[in-house]
C-alpha cells in the first residue's frame, strides 16, 4: 500500500507497507529510506505502463505522434520504505482518483502515479494554435489506492463548476490539468478578427471553456508555456501578452 504526501509543496513522499509498485517520471528520485539493506529498486520503461506488451507498444506509438511521450521510471519496493521525488523545484500537488475518475494531464506534468491508476493517451481535437496540443495524457482511477502527483509550475489555482455549475475560461498554455467523472473535454473559443493581424491583439485570442453542464475542476498555473504561431504584422503571438 502506498501513501503520497507533500513536503515543503516541492517534494512527493512516497510511505510503502509491503510491497508495491510505482509509476514516475524518470530520474525524479532524490533519496530514500528503509530499515537493512536497500530494498526498492528502479528500471527504466522502454513502451510503457500497460499490463501486455501490445498494449504496450500501441501506447508507445501514441505518446511518440502526439508528443505526450513522457520517460517513465518503474520502482518496485519489497517491504516497507520512504522514498522522495521533484522535478527542478516545481510545486507538487497529490490528487487521489475515485474508481472510474479520469484526469486529463498534460505529459510534462506528471510527476508519478500509482498501479491503481490507467495511464493512456487521447486526441481532444482542439489546441492547434496553443502549446497545448491535440492530444492529452489521460490517468484514470481503476482501483482505491489511485493517486497521483502532479507538477505545477508555481502556485496553482484550482477552479471548479461541479457545485456552481458556472462557466468556465481559462488560457491553454496556463492549463496543467483536468478531472471530472468523464473526459469533460473543453471546448475551444477563439477571438480573431483584423485587428488581431495588424498587431492590435489582447493577448487573449483564444482559450478553453467548459459550460455550466460540465461539471469539471481545473489547476492552473500561473507561469504560461510560450504561444504557438504568430499570424500579426508586429511579430506577437496570438496567446502571448504585449510587453
Amino acid at each position: 500500500m502506498l501513501k503520497f504526501e507533500t513536503v515543503n509543496e516541492l517534494t512527493l513522499k512516497v510511505t510503502c507497507r509491503g510491497n508495491d509498485i510505482l509509476f514516475t517520471k524518470a530520474g525524479a528520485f532524490i533519496c530514500g529510506e528503509n530499515a537493512g539493506n536497500k530494498n526498492y529498486q528502479f528500471e527504466k520503461i522502454l513502451l510503457g505502463p500497460q499490463g501486455s506488451v501490445g498494449q504496450a507498444l500501441i501506447g508507445s506509438i501514441m505518446r511518440r505522434v502526439t508528443g505526450e511521450n513522457l520517460p517513465l521510471m518503474k520502482v518496485t519496493m519489497n517491504g516497507d520504505c520512504t522514498t522522495y521525488y521533484a522535478n527542478h523545484s516545481e510545486h507538487v500537488i497529490v490528487y487521489q482518483l475515485a474508481q472510474g475518475e479520469m484526469l486529463s494531464i498534460e505529459s510534462e506534468n506528471i510527476l508519478a502515479f500509482t498501479a491503481d491508476c490507467k495511464y493512456d493517451v487521447r486526441f481532444i481535437g482542439c489546441g492547434v494554435i496553443s502549446q497545448k496540443g491535440l492530444a492529452t495524457s489521460t490517468l484514470t482511477g481503476t482501483g482505491p489506492n489511485a493517486y497521483v502527483a502532479i507538477l505545477v509550475d508555481g502556485n496553482p489555482i484550482v477552479l471548479s463548476n461541479v457545485q456552481t455549475q458556472s462557466t468556465l475560461s481559462v488560457d491553454p498554455d496556463a492549463v496543467v490539468c483536468w478531472m471530472g467523472s468523464g473526459p469533460c473535454d473543453p471546448g475551444f473559443k477563439m477571438d480573431v478578427n483584423w485587428k488581431t493581424f495588424i498587431g492590435q491583439s489582447s493577448g487573449e485570442s483564444y482559450a478553453f471553456e467548459w459550460g455550466p453542464h460540465q461539471p469539471v475542476s481545473v489547476i492552473i498555473q500561473p507561469n504560461e508555456r510560450a504561444s504557438g504561431i504568430d499570424i500579426s504584422m508586429d511579430g506577437r503571438r496570438l496567446g502571448r501578452r504585449p510587453n
